[in-house]
């Protein structure tokens, strides 16, 4: 009686240990004739011989073991080694039968294998033909998953720098699921109560032999389509099953599907299994849905809390201009009431230039006549640079001459006379000095007084009027009507003054603005 690895393999153990018994009875008794009297077998002979024994003893057997260079052949067939730590036996899975397999075989891996034992007579070989290959233990394949998971992580895979974000509000899903579970319906009624879209459903498997590729190339499908194609490129997409055991969500831990997902442009929605349920494929993904259903309230938001949203601020907008409509409404409503009459400012405003034209004009003749005075009296007082400095020049060489006769009759030392030299040029040097001086204030007192010419003010645009009797008129009231009067511009000719005559005398200087 075999040990049976599992509790629930017992019935097959049973089956297996019956099956030896009946392998060692049917096994021919040992012949002992010697020499010619053995029967002769050809190779080719001897080889079907023992082949049909192993395969009548051997047509189930359930074997456990590590799995070693593994190979996938160009036709689809795949084979290894299983292995323990004392033997090694090899293993074919035809095709038909690894398109059914619900475990992905590679290297490193503990399953349980079931098939049969036949042999392989042109290399003299025995070799176990699998049908179903099933994980050792959870323990087991947690390992490869986690072992897998920390290699695509290393690469980057997983970065959150990769991620896409997911649109608000998007036109078109794509989903990748079976068309036979309840996934694609709990999506499609999800949709539906909140915000009903565009679906196109990629159909695959989602467990088994062949699930991964048809994931993978459901998310390679979408990303291919064009924008203006025959079938719309999706906004999103929702990869994912319904719940199950680690070995039946095994498709969505494959790296190609991982990869796939990692390499969209379209942003990815991972709702595989339920909210304790984790795969690689959730963590390659730009956003991961604890289940299907979830992952259609992520994809689109509810149209009715839209329709809400936009209806208060539809009302707030509203509300707002009409607090701004009712604020400049009150402010023009001020600034009419102090403009209510513009024209009556206009006369105040050109009544006060008059005034000050008057005052300017006036002020002007006045000013004009105390800078000649001034001028008058300024010439008077200055004499030319020219003079100044021969009179100072006079002056110190007769107090030179007279300090040399001193020092000649008083002391006749010629030390004395060598620093009455020194003292003659320090006192020639401030002589200089002091007419620079004199030089400088003159200079800027012909520029004050050249500022101060009436010329000066008539380049600014003002007109001196002077009376028939030459003098300066300062006052409009010194006007009458019919009154000719000349006026002296800034470019008028020497000692010809343009005429005019008076039309209507101006406001008088006494007026209020």
């Amino acid at each position: 009686m075999l040990t049976p690895t599992a509790p629930n393999q017992q019935d097959v153990h049973r089956w297996s240990s019956h099956l030896r018994r009946r392998r060692i009875s049917s096994i021919p008794r040992m012949d002992t004739r010697t020499g010619s009297n053995l029967p002769e077998y050809s190779v080719s002979e001897l080889a079907e011989q023992i082949k049909g024994t192993l395969e009548e003893a051997f047509s189930r057997a359930r074997v456990r073991g590590e799995i070693s260079s593994f190979f996938r052949s160009s036709a689809g067939h795949l084979y290894w080694t299983l292995k323990d730590d004392r033997s090694g036996l090899k293993c074919a899975c035809f095709r038909s039968a690894a398109q059914r397999l619900s475990v992905r075989p590679e290297d490193g891996l503990e399953v349980v294998v079931t098939g049969r034992v036949s042999t392989y007579g042109q290399r003299s070989e025995y070799q176990l033909i699998v049908d179903s290959v099933e994980v050792a233990g959870e323990g087991a394949l947690l390992k490869m998953i986690h072992d897998r998971r920390e290699r695509l992580a290393a690469e980057g895979l997983f970065d959150q720098d990769r991620k896409r974000p997911i649109p608000y509000l998007p036109s078109v899903i794509g989903v990748v699921t079976s068309e036979q579970g309840a996934v694609i319906h709990d999506i499609l009624h999800r949709l539906r109560e909140r915000f009903p879209r565009e679906v196109v459903l990629w159909p695959a498997l989602v467990q088994g032999e062949g699930a991964a590729e048809q994931i993978a190339d459901g998310i390679a499908f979408f990303n291919g389509l064009g924008q203006d194609g025959p079938v719309p490129r999706p906004d999103v997409l929702i990869v994912g099953r319904g719940g199950g055991s680690v070995e039946d969500l095994m498709a969505f831990n494959e790296e190609n599907v991982a990869r796939a997902i990692a390499a969209s442009e379209i942003p990815v929605i991972s709702a595989v299994g339920h909210e304790t349920d984790t795969t690689i494929a959730d963590f390659a993904a730009d956003l991961r849905a604890p289940t299907p259903t979830a992952a259609a309230e992520m994809a689109v938001p509810v149209r009715a809390e839209l329709q809400a949203n936009l209806m208060a601020t539809t009302a707030r907008l509203a509300a707002g201009l009409q607090r701004a409509a009712a604020t400049r409404q009150s402010r023009l409503e001020t600034v009419r009431q102090r403009l209510a009459r513009p024209s009556t400012r206009i006369e105040r405003l050109t009544q006060r230039v008059d005034h000050a034209w008057s005052r300017v004009t006036a002020d002007g003749g006045q000013r004009v006549a105390r800078l000649r005075t001034a001028l008058a009296q300024v010439s008077g007082r200055l004499r030319t640079p020219t003079d100044q400095v021969r009179a100072l020049r006079d002056r110190t060489g007769a107090a030179l001459a007279a300090a040399n006769r001193g020092i000649d009759t008083r002391f006749g030392n010629a030390g004395l006379r060598m620093q009455l030299t020194a003292d003659g040029a320090r006192l020639r040097d401030l002589a200089t000095q002091r007419v620079e001086q004199a030089r400088r204030r003159w200079t800027a007192q012909a520029r004050l007084l050249e500022a101060s010419s009436h010329k000066r003010i008539l380049e600014r645009g003002f007109v001196i009027v002077q009376s028939e009797q030459e003098t300066v008129v300062r006052r409009a009231r010194d006007l009458a009507t019919g009154q000719t009067v000349t006026l002296l511009f800034q470019d008028s000719p020497p000692g010809k003054p343009t005429p005019a005559q008076i039309v209507e005398p101006g406001p008088s200087s006494d007026a209020q603005p």
